[in-house]
């Protein structure tokens, strides 16, 4: 049984699959024949074209089969091979009648003529050879409703006479000048047109005048007649002087035979409208046309020429309002199920598709479906979205506060001078897309407490991104006192603060950018290439002294650096010196004499008195300034392992060379080379005096400022006669000790240096 029933399905299968093989294949003839019949524009067999003229039955080429055209000489083609592409021609070529185009539903050919002239000597009497061409054509009439006779010419008398004398008809055109004339214009005056009568055959253009040429020759020495197809020809004053064509298009009327349709109907064999067509009398009553029926298109002079239109296919010929219907010979419209009405376009009463009332329901229900699948479909696509948004939102809100936002913008808004630009908050995105996502390549720099990346903004300005590596509250701490004391500094030598970010995982400080890195490079890096001259190192000194004696006494909170040296000063394009890193920095108030703090600082730039009490003071800054200075001297690093143990602080092996007489045993090559020995003594003993002990007898910032800014003042004499006592002192092989500053001792700092990192490590107290 089970067996049965599956050879049941297997033939059900089998006639399914045979049956649409014979559909496929009926419709596969079916396009086949269409496409032959939408093809047939001649009998199988025949060529068709002559170059690129098409040749459609009842026309014919002359060598073809005689069955390929009507027997009549009126259609026969001759083909010119002789020419690429070849020209075809009517009847035969020695008439030179070139065929531009056959159409046969339109029963129309258009043909090129030639052009009548009337030329004149310079004595101003006829000279023309070419005057009065008869036009030989075959049996056709030229199209009264297509063509137009013209005349061109300042003194011209056209005429068009019928070959067998029935009629005659003309124009004339004048003119006295080329002024009088103007473009397009065709109404007498340089050019003249009229209309060409019915049933117009061979014919013969006759061209005269009245007057004398000779006062015209010059901008009219022709003449010219022709007819021509309408639109085909626009006059222009530039064709009184020479006409540059002698061919023109005119249009001929074809029809078959000299029979009516009743007439030609009689005789089935000669009858020449085949299936679908339809038959019209000539208007000259000579002869028949057959077209194609309504619904059909093609040559209806060969058999199965008409084939049927697909109207629905065809938006000019579709008049259904929804639903269109194909069928032989025309289409029919139709409205969908819901719906009443003829289904055709127009808007009167029973027209189109209009709705059923208990349609209505289906519709709403089904509207309303489609609408809320679109909006389930719209609130899946947005809402992870949204919630990605609400959950990055919340991080940047976490990490605002985290980076102690809540902090800042309390301690900014506290700021009473409400007109200084106190820095822009950055969005994490700006920033990301500044520095390509954080690109290694983008990397200035790199040290304990962070990486300081390159970046542009929108606006084209070049910025450094400082990005810290680990969060802890301390780093907070000095995050947010580093905006505080930017935003209240205001000097060319202090490194510019654009603004911050903190939304992001780790607080972000939005710097100028100083192109050429930091000091502690050019002095200690063994690759250099640039050599840091005397005049550069002075100047680099004085700028820091300014910058320094600012912070101190002239910003509007005075400032404690708390950690100058060399790696924190950064050299611009001109390489003049700007201050930065202002993490450890504090703010004062102006009675305030010093900060008790943890002490915290770098190896070498220590100031003992600091590391002893605990009390950092102004004069803290300006003994890590003599340390710079020692090294703009010497080009040695503050903290050492290539020198003797006890020589390691430089500020140490400094003082000590000077009282022992060794100062210029120490100082760097590039300063023994190019500083005058008067300014080199000025400033040794100047940081000298900067390393004092006691805090108490250094100079102020003000001071070492003012006394450098007076060094470089073209270091006249006057600086020189103000340090003569101590040069004097120096060149007798004795160091001369202020009276009012104690030396520096090694003994006496109390600075046991058991292991160190040179620049970024941390001393704290034990």
């Amino acid at each position: 049984m089970y067996m049965k029933r599956v050879e049941g399905r297997t033939m059900g299968i089998y006639k399914l699959l045979l049956k649409a093989a014979v559909l496929g294949a009926l419709l596969g003839l079916w396009h086949k024949h269409l496409a032959q019949a939408n093809d047939s524009i001649t009998k199988p067999g025949c060529r068709s074209s002559c170059g690129n003229l098409s040749i459609p039955y009842p026309f014919g080429l002359s060598g073809n089969d005689p069955h390929c055209r009507i027997n009549s000489p009126s259609f026969r083609v001759d083909c010119d091979y002789s020419t690429n592409p070849p020209v075809p021609y009517m009847a035969n070529k020695t008439t030179s009648i070139k065929i531009l185009h056959i159409s046969v539903e339109d029963h129309e050919l258009r043909i090129n003529t030639f052009i009548g002239r009337d030329c004149y000597n310079s004595s101003g009497y006829d000279d023309s050879s070419s005057n009065d061409p008869w036009l030989r054509l075959a049996k056709f009439p030229l199209s009264s409703t297509k063509n137009k006779f013209t005349a061109i010419g300042c003194d011209t008398l056209a005429f068009l006479r019928d070959s067998h004398g029935k009629f005659s008809f003309g124009c004339m055109s004048s003119c006295s000048s080329v002024w009088d004339v103007s473009n397009g214009s065709c109404t007498g005056i340089g050019c003249c047109e009229t209309s060409i009568p019915r049933n117009t055959f061979t014919y013969n253009i006759s061209i005269a005048s009245f007057y004398n040429h000779s006062d015209v020759l010059d901008f009219n020495p022709c003449s010219y007649a022709f007819v021509t197809e309408i639109g085909s020809y626009k006059f222009s004053i530039g064709n009184l002087k020479q006409l540059k064509f002698n061919q023109t298009p005119l249009v001929l009327d074809w029809a078959i035979g000299n029979q009516t349709c009743e007439e030609a109907k009689k005789n089935n064999t000669s009858y020449m409208c085949t299936n679908n067509t339809i038959c019209t009398d000539a208007e000259n009553g000579s002869g028949y046309k057959c077209s194609c029926s309504k619904g059909y298109r093609g040559n209806p002079y060969v058999k199965n020429g008409c084939h049927d239109i697909d109207e629905c296919a065809d938006p000019e010929m579709n008049q259904c309002e929804l639903i269109c219907h194909n069928v032989i010979g025309n289409y029919t419209c139709s409205c969908p199920n819901g719906y009443h009405g003829d289904g055709k376009k127009g808007g009167g009463i029973g027209q189109g598709c209009t709705i059923n009332p208990s349609h209505w329901m289906e519709i709403l229900v089904g509207g309303g479906a489609g609408i809320g699948a679109i909006v389930l479909l719209l609130l899946c696509w947005w809402l992870p979205r949204y919630i990605k948004r609400r959950r990055e939102a919340k991080l940047k809100q976490k990490f605002f506060q985290r980076n102690g936002g809540i902090v800042l913008q309390q301690r900014l808004f506290s700021i009473e001078n409400n007109h200084m630009e106190k820095g822009k908050l950055f969005a994490l995105t700006e920033l990301d897309t500044a520095t390509d996502h954080f690109n290694k390549n983008r990397i200035l720099g790199q040290g304990g407490q962070g990486t300081v990346f390159k970046g542009m903004l929108p606006d084209g300005t070049i910025v450094a991104v400082k990005k810290s590596k680990v969060i802890d509250i301390g780093q907070v701490e000095q995050f947010v006192n580093e905006i505080v004391i930017l935003s209240q500094i205001n000097h060319r030598n202090v490194v510019k603060l654009f603004g911050f970010c903190l939304e992001s995982e780790v607080p972000l400080l939005i710097y100028e950018f100083v192109p050429n890195g930091t000091l502690y490079k050019y002095l200690h890096d063994p690759d250099k290439e640039f050599p840091v001259s005397w005049e550069m190192r002075l100047r680099i000194a004085s700028e820091v002294a300014e910058a320094l004696s600012y912070l101190h006494s002239a910003a509007a909170v005075p400032v404690y650096h708390r950690d100058i040296k060399s790696s924190n000063i950064l050299l611009d394009e001109k390489y003049r010196a700007k201050v930065s890193d202002f993490g450890a920095s504090k703010s004062i108030t102006i009675d305030q004499t010093h900060l008790t703090t943890m002490v915290r600082g770098t190896f070498g730039y220590l100031d003992p008195e600091y590391y002893q009490t605990s009390q950092f003071t102004d004069k803290s800054d300006v003994y890590s300034f003599g340390v710079v200075l020692v090294e703009l001297l010497t080009g040695e690093k503050p903290i050492s392992q290539l020198r003797a143990e006890e020589d390691r602080n430089l500020a140490s092996y400094f003082i000590i060379s000077m009282e022992e007489n060794r100062l210029f045993d120490v100082l760097d090559k590039e300063v023994l080379d190019h500083g005058k020995n008067e300014e080199i003594i000025v400033v040794s003993n100047l940081a000298k005096r900067c390393l004092g002990l006691h805090g108490r007898y250094r100079p102020t910032m003000k001071e070492v400022a003012i006394e450098l800014e007076r060094l470089q003042s073209l270091r006249n004499p006057t600086v020189v006669r103000q340090n003569e006592e101590e040069i004097d002192c120096i060149r007798s092989e004795s160091i001369c000790v202020s009276s009012t500053i104690p030396m520096l001792k090694q003994s006496e700092a109390g600075i046991e240096l058991t292991s160190v990192e040179e620049d970024q490590s941390l001393l704290s107290p034990r």
